[in-house]
């Protein structure tokens, strides 16, 4: 590693934490518990609001207890498919009054689908605060599900599912996944899968609806400009005569075990796409901060190893990066270098390389300094926003770890030694799988 490149990610992230300590914005009281107001309602929902008077700006973050993590392969993207659609018409505006009603509010309103999680997220300025929360609750509670609509939305999933087999990364990843965590439901992308998308109709979103949009499995998080306690008397009016009813149980069906495997498929493209991963920590993992640190160390930022070695020494990486998202669940780590096709074979044996190096020797004081700046205070910029701020307040409470998850968190990365973070490499890295997307020979 060159030591511009570690004196440039140092100067960020000490940076960074500067910003943010004389922001007021370190501070525990402020981004996680002190400043937030935590209530359940009578029927079971739960409501969070975080005030901030810094700028004229609300954040909401309508979550919900539904996702992949809820489906089968035969329902698999029907989360996504719902919530595409309820922001496409309630029983009294149509989807483009929505988005004209939102945007009249100085804001935004769009929905989703994720693995752990969906959200009805919207952005208003504070004046409109009220009107915004009128507008979600429109939204979640009276959606309309035209068959019309119904038709072209699944037409455009559908669309998006075939446009996926056309790009090499997204092909080798959905690979990699599916390898990963067989009949899983981590193992698809959000969007589904096509079979399963062309089978839904208006009937299958509504009973989905009806099992998922309960109060036991909804959490509305606020933060910006308000009144908690007005909030609060509004949520309870818009969303208390709900009746009581629990989230359904998500699909635990365990992934595979792990097992060292190399596919190579050809998809047209000017890359080669080289992918190499397996299971890695859930949210709760004693191990999840160990095994974040040895992404970062290998692919967060200018100052990783993927980066100085693999792109800026050896010319061997048009693109390469470590990931590994938080999941409820058992959750993946990824490793990815994108390289020209006559680079494969010497691109795949250097990025394994590096994969064996970090497993066989421990990182250098440096080094986990330098990695630990970048993820502490990659972390931290993420939440400056009233925007961030609801989510992770949402998302948090919908995982069932506490408001105060994220301290707890970034105390243990701050605790893991160089010995810890070689320990979860050879823990989680020791076998995996590789998918590689290349074009074909000329």
């Amino acid at each position: 590693m060159s030591r511009r490149a570690i004196a440039a990610t140092l100067s960020l992230g000490f940076a960074v934490l500067s910003l943010l300590a004389t922001s007021g914005l370190a501070g525990a009281a402020d981004v996680a518990t002190g400043a937030v107001t935590r209530t359940r309602l009578a029927n079971g929902m739960t409501v969070l609001v975080r005030e901030n008077p810094t700028a004229p700006v609300v954040a909401m973050s309508l979550m919900l207890r539904m996702g992949t993590r809820w489906e089968t392969r035969e329902t698999a993207g029907i989360a996504n498919f719902l919530q595409l659609m309820v922001v496409r018409g309630t029983t009294s505006l149509d989807g483009t009054q929505i988005a004209g009603a939102a945007d009249r509010m100085g804001g935004s309103i769009d929905a989703y689908a994720d693995a752990d999680f969906s959200e009805i997220a919207a952005t208003a300025l504070s004046r409109s605060w009220g009107e915004m929360l009128d507008l979600v609750a429109d939204v979640a509670l009276r959606p309309s599900l035209p068959d019309g609509t119904t038709q072209a939305v699944r037409d455009f999933l559908v669309r998006q599912i075939r446009n996926r087999a056309d790009k090499p990364y997204d092909v080798a990843l959905d690979g990699l996944l599916a390898r990963t965590f067989g009949d899983n439901p981590y193992a698809w992308d959000p969007v589904g899968l096509k079979d399963s998308v062309e089978r839904m109709d208006r009937a299958a979103l509504l009973a989905h609806y009806r099992r998922h949009y309960v109060p036991g499995g909804m959490v509305l998080a606020v933060s910006g400009k308000v009144k908690s306690p007005e909030v609060l008397a509004r949520a309870e009016r818009l969303f208390g005569a709900l009746p009581a009813a629990a989230a359904p149980a998500p699909n635990t069906t365990p992934p595979p075990a792990p097992a060292a495997a190399r596919v190579v498929l050809t998809v047209p493209g000017a890359q080669a796409q080289i992918l190499m991963g397996g299971l890695a920590p859930s949210l709760t993992d004693p191990d999840l901060a160990a095994m974040k640190l040895v992404s970062t160390v290998l692919g967060g930022g200018l100052a990783s190893r993927f980066f100085s070695d693999l792109r800026d020494k050896q010319g061997l990486a048009y693109t390469t990066a470590a990931r590994e998202p938080m999941r409820v669940g058992a959750g993946y780590f990824l490793a990815l270098l994108g390289t020209a096709p006559a680079n494969k074979d010497k691109a795949e044996a250097a990025l394994r390389e590096q994969l064996e190096r970090i497993q066989r020797e421990a990182v250098s004081d440096e080094e986990l300094r330098v990695a630990k700046a970048y993820l502490l205070g990659s972390l931290a910029m993420d939440r400056r926003t009233n925007a961030r701020q609801a989510w992770y307040l949402a998302s948090l409470e919908v995982a069932g770890v506490g408001p105060d998850y994220l301290d707890r968190y970034m105390a243990q990365v701050r605790a893991v030694t160089a010995a810890d973070v070689q320990r979860a490499a050879q823990r989680y890295l020791a076998t995996l799988r590789t998918v590689i997307a290349e074009p074909p020979p000329k």
